[in-house]
């Protein structure tokens, strides 16, 4: 299979080095550089980290030794690099950290060579990835439409074969919402599976979670177990049955590909009911994850001094939300948080997983998310319309997986598996009776180095 783990085999077995991979990925940024993936490159230390590698200099060898590996411009971070959130005010104050962030640790411990950082709009806050003054990014199946958000520019990357692993963030689906776009697989983790120290700073009161986009299911398995927390996960369940959920407001062919991939849990063994999808849970939680994200914001631009001036007019009226919201009110969001979570835990009570469609239609057209509004209701009800109840999973604090099922015309179709907390490995095991039975997507590209 064609993904990370059989780039790092031909490392490891001599039928290729770490330099000349690190030069095929620099290479596929330069080849690629329409698509507006990579917004910051650091060749020097690309280059340094595979020199070390070739040499023998490495005291651990992780699952990934020698493979390039971008980071995301929002979230953990790498030690030097500044973090611009895809804002034009935070490119103006850059701040370069003076160490890893334990995740950024972590994914050096398990030989991924970081060498530049992805695309994401401003500061997050689309369900597209169209950094302010630089060139948004684009999908790779077809460069008129988005990647997809706030990861999109990591999951163009990967589609494209600029690397096979890219790091992803998501808050309200945007590691599954990229994934789906571009025929990924992204495991968006348990609350608190990850490591997230030593800041916290994209913690957002528990709503995030961390890892990454790839090509495979094993790619995801391993570096999971590389980088998680110390905390207690579940073993595989006995049960064998699984829930499938279909939001009415699904097209065609999201409604197909979910059927499909049920048909092929089937095949698998597993008994497969269809429940009401849990549009209430989810709209709950979409309001949740809305006034999170606006007091976050708020607290962000206070904490910069950045004037609501130098942001895109979106970002100011979210942050004035944000700043609008009293201190009992925001308590009283903590109450509703364990509320759903509570509530969630009863979608799991007969099955292992809910198997449902990712997004509600085709990826949009590239600038479809504008912030140059201020119709705070409008940009947020229009991101919930394309990825349907994706909150839920980030405010409930599951795991949720998404992975690609056949393609509609030329673009691949997404689907998604949601399990109680702590059942990782359980999503995992499933995607992978999932992705044994899917049609093989031929991507677009080739993944810079592998060797053929």
């Amino acid at each position: 299979m064609p993904d990370a783990t059989a780039l790092a085999a031909a490392i490891a077995d001599g039928r290729t080095n770490a330099r000349d991979v690190m030069e095929a990925s620099l290479a596929a940024c330069e080849t690629h550089a329409d698509l507006g993936a990579v917004v910051f490159l650091d060749a020097e230390g690309g280059r340094a980290g595979a020199v070390e590698v070739d040499a023998g200099l490495t005291a651990r060898r992780g699952p990934f030794h020698g493979v390039p590996f971008l980071g995301k411009d929002l979230g953990s971070e790498a030690v030097g690099w500044p973090i611009a959130a895809g804002a034009a005010a935070l490119r103006a104050r850059p701040v370069r950290p003076a160490a890893d962030s334990n995740l950024f640790s972590a994914f050096r411990g398990a030989g991924l060579l970081p060498f530049g950082l992805t695309a994401v709009p401003p500061f997050g806050l689309a369900l597209d990835s169209a950094p302010e003054g630089l060139p948004p990014a684009r999908n790779p199946w077809n460069t008129s439409l988005s990647p997809g958000g706030s990861s999109g520019g990591a999951a163009a990357a990967v589609a494209a074969g600029i690397v096979a692993l890219a790091h992803a963030t998501d808050a309200a689906g945007s590691i599954r919402v990229p994934a789906a776009c571009c025929g990924l697989v992204g495991l968006k983790p348990s609350r608190g599976a990850v490591v997230a120290g030593p800041e916290y700073n994209n913690h957002l009161m528990g709503i995030v979670s961390e890892l990454v986009l790839a090509r495979s299911v094993r790619d995801v398995v391993a570096i999971f177990d590389a980088v998680q927390s110390p905390v207690a996960t579940l073993a595989h369940k006995a049960r064998n049955r699984i829930a499938l959920a279909l939001p009415a407001r699904c097209d065609a062919a999201q409604i197909a590909a979910a059927r499909s991939a049920a048909s092929a849990l089937t095949d698998a063994g597993y008994e497969v009911e269809e429940i009401p999808a849990p549009d209430d849970m989810g709209a709950q939680a979409h309001a949740i994850a809305r006034t999170v994200l606006s007091v976050s914001l708020a607290d962000w631009l206070t904490a910069l001094k950045i004037p609501d001036d130098e942001v895109p007019p979106l970002i100011a009226a979210v942050a004035a939300e944000g700043r609008a919201m009293s201190a009992t009110d925001l308590f009283g969001v903590t109450r509703n948080m364990a509320r759903i979570t509570n509530d969630a835990a009863t979608l799991f009570a007969t099955v292992d997983a809910v198997l449902c469609p990712v997004l509600s239609t085709t990826p949009p057209t590239v600038g479809a998310f504008d912030l140059g509004h201020t119709d705070t209701d409008a940009h947020f009800a229009k991101m919930e319309a394309f990825a349907p109840n994706a909150a839920l999973a980030n405010v409930a604090g599951l795991p949720a997986l998404a992975l690609p099922f056949g393609m509609q015309g030329d673009l691949p179709v997404g689907v998604q598996l949601l399990g109680p907390r702590g059942s990782d490995r359980t999503l995992c095991h499933l995607a992978a009776q999932i992705e044994q039975r899917a049609p093989k997507l031929a991507y677009p590209h080739p993944i810079a180095g592998l060797p053929t």
